[in-house]
């Protein structure tokens, strides 16, 4: 496909612009990208909207991770609004380098949960990804809360966090637990904050689903092109 082909824009979603790339990247068994994934959380959010819930977009949370500038860090973060959160969830990238746009070879993801003051993080290679994921809970746990506590707030490395089964479907994992966590957070009814969300992911975040997980992308994408062509389209 022709350079042009490839950066053509198919969707704007939110603040989020989708080119043609984007959709051969679900069309194929290809690591997802930045775009693709901070579209899903976007989309999360608008099925979720509620206060309570931040799914953060990939480009904030490598930010976040990355400001050299303690000062700048704090002006940035606290519009986010995280203390006033129940449950954040960050998207973790092993990029190193700030200044390769979408750079990085693996996903996983980072949550944190107020009422247990834990962050939990998920990462389908095991502990590949433990070294960022505890450099942005060290960056950002003392904006948590007001109060001090959530400044205490543990790690934890899921043990038992569902495992991909070959080497791209790690952002698909993430979209998928991210998921699942929100789901949970709004049915659960006296949860058992030990367990938190643990049981749900091990048991709905499987290889299968997630292979149906990259075809519902995809298809929820096509679906609301057709929605805004429709609304373009001349009468």
């Amino acid at each position: 496909m022709k350079k042009s082909q490839a950066d053509e824009k198919i969707l704007s979603y939110d603040d989020v612009v989708l080119r043609q790339s984007d959709l051969d990247i679900l069309s194929g068994p290809y690591y997802l990208n930045d775009r693709i994934i901070e579209f899903y959380f976007s989309y999360l959010s608008s099925s979720h909207p509620s206060q309570d819930i931040f799914l953060v977009p990939p480009s904030i949370a490598f930010w976040i991770m990355k400001c050299p500038i303690i000062e700048t860090l704090k002006d940035f973060i606290e519009p986010l609004n995280l203390s006033d959160r129940k449950l954040v969830i960050f998207p973790i990238n092993d990029n190193d380098d700030v200044n390769l746009a979408e750079g990085g070879s693996h996903w996983s993801l980072l949550a944190y949960y107020r009422q247990a003051n834990v962050f939990v993080h998920h990462d389908s290679l095991g502990s590949v990804n433990t070294g960022p994921a505890k450099q942005l809970y060290r960056t950002v746990v003392g904006y948590m809360g007001f109060s001090g506590s959530a400044s205490k707030a543990s790690f934890l490395e899921c043990p038992d966090s569902p495992k991909q089964v070959n080497g791209h479907d790690c952002g698909l994992y993430v979209s998928a637990i991210a998921r699942v966590i929100c789901n949970w957070l709004l049915n659960c009814v006296n949860s058992n904050t030990n367990d938190l969300w643990f049981s749900d992911v091990k048991e709905k975040v499987t290889p299968s689903a997630v292979a149906e997980m990259r075809k519902e992308i995809l298809a929820l994408i096509r679906d609301l092109m057709a929605r805004q062509a429709e609304q373009h389209a001349p009468e």
